[in-house]
């Protein structure tokens, strides 16, 4: 099951163009053209997706340094007294965030990948010995987090409805914390 939008819009792209439009009616001029810009705006999501938290930073950084011309222009009004205290509350928690902000989504995606190949070097290496209990330690902790890993993917697409209501799936938002 792949989970990253970088593997699944070009599915769906693909699927829309091979498949779906290809069935709709040719004489439906209107139904033709809102499937082709469907697929040109999954194409634009598709390019934009690896920037986008760069792009939520930077914008934050400007509403920051908006926010610290409005704090000085606007000392001098007390009528906006109210306003520019409830603007520098915002501003001192976007200032936290900005600063715990800082590592590239794809950063942390190499990091992943990089630990599932270290992982699977250990596995095979310990595979190849005779070491019963420490196969069975390294068994028991790949296992435990296979389960949870499956856990979370299942939660993560249970929106789809594939499980049904009545699957127990934690929500996915319990399983990844914060």
């Amino acid at each position: 099951m792949e989970l990253r939008p970088a593997f699944q819009i070009p599915a769906i792209i693909k699927s829309l163009s091979d498949v779906v439009l290809p069935a709709v009616d040719p004489a439906n001029k209107l139904a033709q053209e809102q499937g082709q810009l469907v697929v040109a705006m999954l194409h634009l999501i598709a390019q934009r997706l690896p920037l986008q938290y760069r792009y939520d930073r930077h914008e934050l950084s400007r509403y920051l340094a908006l926010a610290d011309a409005l704090a000085s222009a606007g000392a001098a009004i007390p009528e906006a007294a109210d306003a520019l205290h409830a603007l520098a509350a915002s501003a001192a928690e976007g200032r936290l965030l900005m600063a715990a902000a800082g590592t590239e989504p794809a950063a942390l995606e190499a990091a992943n990948l990089a630990l599932r190949e270290r992982v699977g070097a250990v596995v095979t290496a310990a595979a190849a010995t005779a070491q019963d209990v420490a196969l069975k330690a390294i068994n028991a902790a790949v296992m435990a987090h296979t389960q949870e890993e499956l856990l979370r993917e299942r939660a993560w697409i249970a929106l789809q409805g594939w499980e049904g209501p009545a699957s127990g799936l934690p929500a996915i938002e319990t399983l990844i914390g914060s």
